[in-house]
């Protein structure tokens, strides 16, 4: 069975050093808020290109601290898109914010900039925007359309470890950007933990308060927090990854560009990159009108593709109060169409030959 994503191939592409990891953070005897996560802080940071970076317990988590950062309140309307992880959506109403969904570009699945300003009112106070399979969103016009009516703009980079728009690495454009860093993502934990990180040094100190009850001081809470706090264990195993990050990243840059090249001729739209981004395929998505056919055909011969997201966030029951009149044409569009085919650095031609040959085999047969 070829997996869709493998996060234990990855770890065993670095078993030797995350294993001395893992020891020396037993052997320390501090395991919550220690070295190793100031120095993994430090050091992604540095990676994104950014002054600070704040480490949580999760991408959900990041996004729910950052928009507390940032004063986020129960009336306050945050602009995001539908289709994504619903994670994006519950952090916002964990903050008690209101969601307002905008609908996506159909070649790059990112949201619609365009749809973006008759969706703003009185109350929105932030923009969330999220990269969505590593591929950077058109980040120009929002953050010029942010400025315009002063509002904030949070990155979703829960997908996107090490994208760049134009010159720069995602996450270091809003005011402030937050990771997942779950196990199958780029930048990959063996459990949960996530990342808030930006440039204002005064939103950083927010966050550093609210990941841990408010503190300021030790059993003083200054602000109402909460308990959200990446472990040593994970942070020195993102540590070792971060090394390795940039060369996962270029493999799975190279799978795309094979499976681009094979598949080029069949009737299938394949993923798009903006001429001055870097996409790094944390998933490998394509569209195809026969879909739920190919799915299954793929899954008979062993390859386990999937589909991300088959519901969109406003066609859930738990959110269905949040879909707009026009019911997001493009994104239920979309999520009738997509299909994630394999995609992780550990993949070998066998397996990439593999499963080109299975899809040029379905589209063959009459």
């Amino acid at each position: 069975m070829i997996l869709c994503s493998n996060p234990k191939a990855q770890y065993l592409a670095h078993q030797q050093e995350i294993d001395d990891a893992l020891a020396r953070v037993l052997h320390s005897g501090w395991y919550i808020l220690g070295h190793e996560v100031e120095q993994f802080e430090q050091e992604f940071a540095q990676y994104i290109g950014v002054a600070h970076a704040v480490g949580v317990g999760s991408g959900t988590e990041a996004i729910h601290v950052a928009l507390g950062a940032c004063d986020i309140e129960k009336g306050d309307e945050i602009i995001t898109v539908s289709h994504t992880a619903v994670a994006t959506v519950s952090a916002i109403v964990c903050a008690g914010a209101t969601p307002v969904l905008v609908d996506i570009e159909p070649d790059t699945f990112s949201i619609d900039p365009h749809k973006i300003k008759a969706a703003i009112t009185a109350r929105t106070k932030a923009i969330v925007v999220v990269h969505l399979y590593g591929h950077p969103a058109h980040l120009d016009p929002i953050l010029d359309l942010a400025k315009a009516h002063d509002l904030r703009v949070i990155e979703d980079c829960a997908q996107a470890h090490g994208a760049r728009y134009k010159d720069r690495a995602v996450g270091s454009y809003g005011d402030m950007a937050c990771f997942s860093f779950y196990p199958t993502k780029n930048l990959g934990a063996l459990g949960d933990g996530g990342m808030v990180v930006t440039d204002n040094r005064v939103l950083a100190e927010k966050a550093l308060h609210l990941r841990q009850y408010g503190w300021a001081e030790r059993h003083i809470s200054h602000t109402q927090g909460w308990n959200s706090r990446l472990d040593e264990i994970q942070a020195a195993i993102l540590r070792v990854k971060l090394k390795h990050l940039d060369q996962d990243n270029a493999k799975r840059i190279a799978i795309a560009a094979q499976y681009n090249e094979a598949l080029n001729a069949l009737d299938v739209i394949l993923p798009q990159c903006r001429v001055d981004c870097r996409h790094v395929y944390h998933l490998y998505v394509l569209r195809t009108q026969r879909r739920d056919e190919l799915l299954i055909h793929l899954k008979q011969q062993g390859i386990g593709a999937a589909i991300h997201y088959p519901a969109p966030v406003h066609l859930q029951p738990a959110y269905r109060h949040l879909c707009p009149e026009d019911g997001l044409p493009q994104t239920t569009r979309t999520t009738q169409e997509i299909l994630s085919l394999p995609m992780y650095p550990e993949l070998n031609e066998n397996d990439v030959t593999q499963i080109v040959s299975a899809i040029q085999n379905f589209f063959m047969q009459v």
